[in-house]
């Protein structure tokens, strides 16, 4: 698949980067991408994406400081310079993207006022769907960052084809500070997304027996709403064993006939246990996996641990477990020393971080709203407020 990156603000620009930094590592070129900020030194600190493909924008509202946590400005400044930013896109994308894919941190500014903004546009020009992958802040981060998020979330969903949710509260480590967490969560979010949005294109490892290509991806999300994703990795596996010559060949080859039917047997089993892991373990937005509408099956690794039977009967199992009816799957051959499983559980119905990010929007605003009807009490009464 291959797939253009919009990093939207400080936390999806680092993502997007990163993002950049893998496909040059694999050297696939399924990955393009540009950075958009208000914050100078953010786009700066970048060490990927090119500097032509970094966009500094609202320089005459906050001279490239950035809009700190006012996501209300950091619409109206993509707003008003969303001709740059669609002329920018236009001129590094090329006819055969796929998909389009804003990454941004919805707890701050700049990426959560304005990725629903730059979606909405998108999806007015091109045809390719428009996802986002957006970054849930941790209740330590705090309340604001969380209303940001909440209020962000509400519109982004509706302007994308489908939204990718990655919760920082779901994989923060118990007494890691968040600051510190960033790096080790950005990578998680890039192995995962990694390893999906490469399904089907062509691999030096060959062709898999059942491809997983671009349009398996986009009918999997084509129902909108939240996404969330399983991920799971084997232990290392075997290196292959070349077959003897001589005169001994001939015994090696009937005991390696012997060995593939158990081995099949065997792969089969690591392959649906994998899945399952990947299901039932730790999602990118912890959810009832029971309430999603569609879902996908990718295994990715080398050739030799591939096995359709066993992808077949993981998307059974799948399918037996989810709400819907509909579940896509394959496999996908690389250069690998393990087998990973993707689990895309799609269009979810129940998620509870999501309610609880909701309720907090919705106090907020109460409290917001008092201290409005407070504050214009005070100025009734002669009292002036302090800021306006």
């Amino acid at each position: 698949m291959k797939v253009f990156f919009v990093g939207f603000g400080q936390a999806g620009g680092k993502v997007a980067d990163m993002f950049i930094e893998q496909d040059r590592r694999l050297q696939t070129q399924n990955f393009s991408a540009i950075a958009v900020n208000t914050a100078r030194t953010d786009l700066m600190g970048l060490k990927n994406i090119e500097l032509k493909d970094r966009l500094l924008i609202g320089q005459t509202v906050v001279k490239g400081h950035g809009v700190g946590t006012d996501n209300l400005t950091g619409a109206r400044v993509t707003a008003d310079e969303i001709d740059s930013i669609i002329s920018a896109i236009g001129t590094r994308c090329t006819h055969d993207v796929d998909a389009f894919v804003i990454v941004a941190g919805l707890g701050g500014g700049t990426g959560s006022g304005g990725s629903p903004v730059l979606a909405r546009h998108l999806k007015r020009i091109y045809r390719e769907p428009v996802y986002a992958i957006g970054i849930l802040p941790a209740p330590e981060e705090g309340r604001l960052y969380s209303y940001n998020a909440a209020r962000s979330l509400s519109t982004l969903v509706n302007e994308t084809d489908n939204t990718f949710i990655f919760d920082n509260s779901a994989w923060k480590n118990e007494g890691e500070s968040v600051k510190d967490a960033y790096t080790r969560l950005n990578d998680e979010i890039v192995r995962r997304f990694g390893v999906l949005f490469r399904a089907g294109e062509v691999s030096k490892a060959g062709v898999g027996e059942m491809v997983v290509d671009s349009s398996e991806i986009i009918n999997t999300l084509r129902g909108g709403g939240i996404t969330s994703v399983g991920y799971a990795i084997s232990e290392k596996v075997a290196p292959r064993v070349k077959q003897s010559q001589g005169f001994l060949s001939g015994i090696l080859r009937k005991k390696d006939k012997t060995e593939e039917v158990l081995t099949g047997e065997d792969k089969s089993a690591k392959i649906i246990n994998l899945v399952r892991r990947a299901m039932l373990g730790r999602l990118t937005l912890p959810c009832d996996y029971s309430s999603a509408e569609r879902a996908l099956v990718l295994l990715a690794g080398p050739p030799d641990e591939m096995d359709r039977k066993g992808v077949e009967k993981s998307k059974s199992w799948v399918e037996e477990n989810i709400a819907g009816v509909e579940v896509r799957g394959g496999d996908y051959p690389v250069d690998s020393d393990y087998v990973a499983a993707v689990v895309v559980l799609a269009t979810i119905g129940n998620a509870p971080r999501i309610t609880e990010l909701m309720e907090i929007a919705k106090s907020t605003k109460e409290d917001v709203l008092k201290s409005r009807e407070k504050r214009s009490t005070m100025f009734d009464d002669g009292i002036e407020p302090l800021f306006e």
